[in-house]
């Protein structure tokens, strides 16, 4: 069984990693107090939430996986070094024979012998000199191999030690890293259902409740034309049938959690901002060529009626209100505001530089 210690040339960097990684500030989890602006608890304060727990929960993943890469990075520099500390334990080995065979060779060239009994066999003192030379050489040679190898010997065990020491210090930072990525998506997940939940009584209600200004941290874009979500799955397309729909399905369906942002796909004015119907909240944007886009199933909307819109701002965030079996974004485009008058989504955007995978 390969033993679990590690070596000396990976001390060092084990213990540099471990010193990053545990002076990484922790993620923070939002609390449940209102932004300011927002009057008191409820959506407007929800909906702030939600998107500082996404941005939080990226924080903790990034932070875990980048933990995790540096584990794995560490994990296959150590399996090197310990192939070269077996390297090394041969050495020793080969040493400490090399020692048996001075000693015996020692003992044979008479350096076993009382000093008396090599005067006596000596044929000049010449003789004598070279023997006694050889003898201390010979003897040096033994002290200095010992040494070494006991030099070694303890140096392997002390850097083993603290090998083991920093490679279980980084496995617990791993761990925490974990666990508080697991405690930020539970929270995450907890007040994406509130968020749904106070929607779905707006909806019932047939009140929309106002815009909630959401601090959207704008990024310069390569493009007049975006994704009106950015991270996704596709899901229902146009035209296809079922029982959920009296028709075929007018739009393209983006598979996304409770509470993910949606984004106007290009400049616009909002044209209609409504809670009620198969759609639920739902939000309407004209754009200069004359096509309409439809945002809906929302649980929230961050932009009010006949505002002006840019390409990629946040005009609301996702969910699953009116005719939904989940969430989802429900996304729309029209020839006129009102529905019955939708064209194929996917080519459209494909014709204005945005290919949908």
């Amino acid at each position: 069984m390969r033993s679990h210690r590690r070596g000396p040339r990976v001390v060092p960097v084990l213990l540099c990693a471990l010193v990053l990684l545990m002076s990484r500030p922790a993620v923070s989890v939002a609390d449940d107090t209102d932004s300011p602006g927002n009057d008191g608890p409820g959506a407007l304060g929800l909906s702030v939430q939600v998107v500082r727990l996404y941005e939080d929960a990226a924080l903790a993943t990034r932070r875990y996986e980048r933990g995790r890469q540096e584990a794995e990075a560490h994990r296959a520099q150590a399996l090197r070094v310990e192939k070269l500390l077996d390297r090394e334990r041969r050495e020793l080995g080969v040493l400490r024979e090399d020692l048996g065979r001075i000693a015996r060779a020692q003992y044979r060239t008479s350096g076993g012998m009382p000093l008396t009994a090599q005067i006596v066999l000596a044929s000049s003192p010449e003789e004598l000199m070279r023997g006694q030379h050889v003898f201390s050489q010979t003897n040096l040679a033994v002290n200095n191999a010992i040494e070494k190898s006991r030099r070694a010997e303890d140096r392997l065990e002390k850097d083993e030690a603290r090998a083991v020491a920093a490679w279980e210090g980084l496995e617990r930072r791993n761990t925490e890293l974990a666990e508080l990525k697991k405690t930020v998506e539970r929270t995450l997940d907890a007040a994406r259902w509130e968020l749904q939940g106070q929607a779905d009584a707006a909806v019932a209600a047939g009140s929309c409740p106002g815009a909630v200004r959401l601090d959207q941290k704008r990024k310069k874009l390569s493009a007049a034309w975006v994704t009106p979500v950015e991270s996704y799955a596709l899901s229902a397309s146009f035209g296809s049938g079922g029982q959920r729909w009296a028709h075929r399905h007018t739009g393209q369906d983006f598979a996304v959690p409770i509470g993910t942002p949606v984004r106007s796909v290009a400049d616009g004015r909002v044209v209609k901002v409504s809670c009620g119907g198969a759609f639920g909240m739902e939000v309407v944007v004209l754009h200069a060529d004359g096509y309409y886009t439809q945002y809906a199933h929302l649980a929230s909307v961050a932009v009010d009626q006949g505002e002006r819109v840019d390409a990629g701002q946040w005009i609301g965030q996702s969910g699953t209100t009116g005719n939904s079996t989940g969430p989802h974004l429900h996304f729309e485009v029209r020839i006129t505001p009102e529905m019955g008058s939708a064209v194929d989504p996917v080519p459209w955007l494909e014709e204005r530089g945005v290919r949908l995978g």
